[in-house]
């Protein structure tokens, strides 16, 4: 399963949270971005479940990390 995480960033901690994001074993992707969020993580796991761990657990407690929308990936054919 396939997940895409926009998270709001404490000023100044774009940097770290994405260096720490990009050492996350789910984590196959994590950039900054312009717009109303601060940085988009892409989130790959075994189900649904464990796509909440990594979000609950790991992207949520980084320090830095104020707010997260996740967006599950749809398959399409």
């Amino acid at each position: 399963m396939k997940a895409y995480v926009l998270i709001n960033v404490t000023t100044g901690q774009s940097p770290q949270v994405v260096r720490d994001l990009r050492k996350i074993r789910e984590i196959t992707a994590a950039d900054f971005t312009f717009g109303p969020y601060d940085v988009v993580a892409v989130v790959e796991a075994g189900d649904l479940g464990a796509v909440g761990r990594v979000v609950t657990e790991e992207i949520q407690t980084t320090p830095g990390v104020l707010k997260t929308l996740t967006c599950l990936q749809i398959p399409i054919g």
